[in-house]
């Protein structure tokens, strides 16, 4: 493992605003700088309650102000709800503000349900074009001649990544040549796979000569296993009531968590969440160091909702412990 990444959905608590969720996203990326992560990163979601990254761009802008040297980026966009011409304008205005610090994911899900998709007026076509939508952002951002340019964005080569949960984006991303970054900090199924696949299949590009391949991990991290599996409680109750539609802030935490959740859900939960490591800073080593010696990645980013803010923030601060560990010992 050579890097290690934040990937912040800025969540929004019970009891709080969205206005809250923002505030702490720019001082966990101001704190998440300080602590040697190599890159911030959030992600677009629509209608959804405990969710304040849905203007990702915005947000952004705005952690990328609050910091000097940390790349920031979207992990992701969520392309088929855009024009590629739009994304281009807006990361070629990110990376003209701030040079050489913007990074840019890509992801072919709707990142909402159908209902929103459509609010979001996107042309529901039976075919799919996210790898021509991909292929048409790069060319905007690169600089050659053509009728349409994007302004600013033209000339910027801001870099661009494959997201994915399934084989599809490993496939996409090696055919590109492009860094690809595998979600499984929910949908750990296909990690093992994608990864062959991308690896075995990569064609080098003009971007990147070598696969480069990043995983997601949850992360809670406290000064003990007792605490850290306190503060999980909150997203392992988001999660469920994710899945079970009745999507929300993210709840307080709560000692009980086998008394609130049923057990089939809390299964499914605990399933989904499992590439994952919590708990005091040694339990979370030993977690993490597995999963990098299994999957071998090359950067791994690392996220956790925790309701509180200052707990939050001393997790990614405990982690960064770690993670700085795990890359000296490489």
């Amino acid at each position: 493992m050579k890097q290690f990444s934040l990937l912040d959905l800025s969540p929004i608590p019970e009891g709080q605003s969205a206005g809250h969720a923002i505030a702490n996203t720019i001082a966990l990326g101001v704190a998440a700088e300080k602590a040697g992560y190599h890159r911030y990163w959030l992600a677009e979601h629509h209608n959804m309650p405990g969710i304040a990254s849905a203007a990702t761009s915005l947000i952004i802008a705005q952690v990328a102000a609050a910091t000097k040297t940390m790349r920031v980026g979207a992990g992701g966009i969520m392309l088929p709800n855009h024009a590629p011409l739009v994304i281009a304008e807006q990361f070629g205005t990110l990376a003209t503000l701030y040079p050489d610090r913007i990074d840019l994911g890509l992801g072919r899900a709707p990142g909402s349900d159908m209902e929103t998709a459509r609010a979001l007026r996107r042309h529901m076509a039976p075919e799919d074009s996210f790898p021509q939508d991909v292929q048409e952002l790069i060319r905007y951002f690169g600089t050659e001649d053509s009728k349409v340019r994007a302004v600013p964005g033209h000339g910027t080569h801001v870099p661009v990544w494959i997201l994915g949960s399934s084989l599809y984006g490993a496939q996409l991303a090696a055919f590109l040549g492009l860094p690809y970054a595998f979600a499984s900090h929910f949908a750990p199924d296909m990690l093992e796979q994608a990864l062959e696949i991308y690896r075995s299949s990569f064609q080098p590009s003009e971007t990147l000569k070598e696969p480069y391949a990043m995983m997601a991990a949850g992360v809670c991290v406290a000064d003990t296993d007792e605490e850290a599996r306190y503060l999980r409680s909150s997203q392992l109750l988001a999660f469920a009531k994710l899945r079970t539609g009745k999507a929300g802030k993210l709840p307080l935490p709560v000692d009980d968590i086998d008394a609130r959740i049923p057990a089939p859900v809390l299964h499914q939960v605990n399933h989904a969440l499992s590439c994952s490591a919590s708990g005091a800073p040694d339990t979370v080593y030993r977690g993490l160091d597995e999963l990098i010696t299994r999957y071998k990645p090359d950067e791994l980013i690392v996220t956790g909702m925790i309701h509180d803010h200052g707990a939050r923030v001393h997790s990614f601060e405990l982690a960064a412990k770690v993670l700085k560990s795990l890359v000296s010992s490489a």
